[in-house]
């Protein structure tokens, strides 16, 4: 398994975050990963990303913000 593709959308404007993270899932290989992080639980991407094959696990950090796991749907 590769290292996961890191999008650093922390304290982007919208829709900045949505575009960076969108662009990444794009490229994903069947086992590969892209870890979002971003300050607020971004909860329009889950629909989108549960519409287009990708399953996803948020994790709420210390510092308040949040590590989204996005794999393809198995």
């Amino acid at each position: 398994m590769s290292e996961p593709k890191i999008v650093d959308a922390r304290w982007r404007p919208p829709p900045e975050p949505m575009e960076m993270t969108l662009e990444a899932v794009d490229t994903l290989g069947p086992d590969e990963t892209v870890v979002l992080l971003i300050h607020r639980e971004p909860f329009p991407l889950y629909d989108i990303l549960a519409r287009n094959g990708y399953a996803h696990h948020a994790e709420a950090q210390s510092d308040g913000s949040f590590a989204i796991r996005i794999t393809r749907a198995k």
